[in-house]
């Protein structure tokens, strides 16, 4: 009997101004369904990665996400001068995925800019 294929959901956060992974994001996962909830937070690390997946397992099923990363809070942190109000303070991803797949959804961002990909 061939097992259930459960999907899961990582990111990490390169600093592209710095040249390296940023610490101390906080990051929040909100399924949009019927209404907007919150299901997941966390605070990356010193790689720039979430502990543990957003999402694995029962609770990855497919449908539209939002990631929304505090990436204001960690240049102001870091003694970047940003403009009041800052270019970029929270940044948000909106995504869909199938919920037996994996995601990997990075953010590469400075005080200015932002990109995102699907990852592996």
């Amino acid at each position: 009997m061939q097992g259930v294929r459960m999907g899961r959901l990582t990111t990490h956060i390169l600093d592209t101004s710095h040249g390296g992974p940023a610490s101390n994001v906080g990051v929040r996962l909100f399924s949009l369904g019927e209404s907007r909830e919150q299901i997941a937070h966390a605070t990356t690390n010193e790689d720039g990665r979430t502990a543990s997946p957003l999402l694995d397992g029962g609770l990855m099923v497919s449908g539209t996400y939002e990631l929304e990363f505090d990436i204001g809070d960690y240049f102001r942190a870091r003694g970047v001068e940003l403009a009041d109000p800052a270019f970029l303070d929270t940044v948000v991803i909106r995504f869909s995925v199938n919920g037996d797949e994996n995601y990997h959804v990075p953010l590469l961002a400075s005080p200015w800019s932002y990109s995102t990909y699907r990852g592996s």
